[in-house]
């Protein structure tokens, strides 16, 4: 395997799943992407903040377009109250049952600030409220500020964006990784890791991989990028989720970590192309690669709106499965996302003239 090794991979995972970048504040993560493809690919932008990276095979040959969402959610300032607390505001879609008590990072002009969503002791929590759902709008985050004036001295003002405190951490024999923001960090990922793999090898198309703004909160980047790459295929990568735990059906997930990568067959926002889905099947067989299909009832990604660009464009979701998306914390496995670079590779390498035209007929 060319391109990036293991333990540089593992490094550049850390690197940009740390970066901050809640949706409307993905500069930094942008900062990651262009860092890391440095003397393999130009970035140009979107108006809207979409980084777009082309690697060139063949320049008379199809548009592939890899998009990969640089934001992750998060929250915002909405207010501070007289006694120095922050209400916040939700950036993409939280359950309330998973936030009170988690450390959260405030990113104000004056530098980081830590923080905690707060929470009663149970001590002193009434009977009637002990098994009350907290709603977000009832909470609130706690700097450590003794009023709002001291909150304002430490640089908090209204519209600062909050993100998870979740540090990287290598699990079991190190090939489990847990962070925050692998949705999508990971998918933004392996497009990077894809134009390392390609190197100077020759590839029958050209390679646009995109790294969109605003995913989270209504697919936007996608929408204003994919004018400017104009594809002739779209690949949104992401992660998929894994449901290899307690109280989750098949029915409901069935995909696990260690399984492969998997191929999405349905959400709300896109059925994908048939060809191109049963194309990424034939290659995954053909490089002995195992591969898991999933359907997400609910949500979409940035597909939904690359595949209705101007009169279509065939496109497909290929995931990384991680588990406890949309939380603090999530869990994918090393060799999972490996096997999703090398499945890539060999979709592109299938992606030629000949190939994406038969795809619309």
């Amino acid at each position: 395997m060319s391109g990036l090794k293991r333990e540089e991979r593992i490094r550049f995972l850390e690197e940009i799943t740390q970066a901050p970048g809640v949706p409307g504040y993905e500069g930094e993560v942008a900062e990651v992407l262009t860092r890391w493809l440095k003397d393999v690919a130009e970035p140009s932008y979107d108006a809207l903040g979409s980084v777009i990276f082309e690697k060139t095979g063949d320049p008379k040959g199809p548009r592939i377009m890899l998009a990969g969402h640089m934001d992750e959610i998060g929250f915002m300032v909405k207010r501070i109250t007289e006694d120095g607390f922050i209400k916040f505001q939700t950036l993409g879609g939280w359950w309330d049952q998973v936030l009170l008590g988690h450390r959260v990072v405030v990113m104000t002009t004056e530098g980081e600030l830590p923080g905690v969503i707060g929470s009663k002791p149970p001590h002193i929590l009434p009977r009637d409220e002990r098994n009350k759902l907290v709603k977000t709008r009832d909470m609130f985050i706690d700097i450590g500020a003794a009023d709002r004036e001291e909150a304002q001295q430490l640089g908090v003002r209204p519209g600062d964006p909050v993100i998870p405190y979740s540090p990287f951490s290598r699990m079991g024999d190190g090939h489990l990784l847990m962070s925050k923001a692998w949705d999508d960090r990971v998918g933004c990922a392996l497009f990077v890791d894809l134009m390392h793999r390609l190197g100077g090898r020759e590839h029958p198309n050209r390679v646009f991989g995109v790294g969109t703004v605003q995913e989270e909160v209504g697919l936007r980047g996608a929408e204003t990028s994919v004018d400017l790459v104009k594809p002739d295929v779209g690949v949104a990568l992401e992660v998929s989720i894994a449901g290899d735990m307690p109280g989750v059906k098949d029915d409901d997930a069935s995909d696990e970590l260690d399984g492969g990568p998997s191929l999405l067959l349905f959400d709300r926002s896109m059925i994908p192309n048939l060809k191109l889905r049963d194309l990424v099947i034939e290659v995954a067989q053909q490089q002995d690669i195992p591969l898991q299909t999933a359907v997400m009832s609910a949500g979409g990604t940035d597909a939904g709106n690359i595949h209705t660009y101007r009169s279509g464009v065939p496109s497909v979701v290929v995931g990384v499965p991680t588990r406890y998306i949309h939380a603090h914390s999530g869990i994918l496995s090393i060799d999972d996302y490996e096997r999703t670079v090398d499945l890539l590779v060999a979709l592109i390498q299938a992606l030629d003239d000949e190939t994406v035209r038969s795809l619309s007929r």
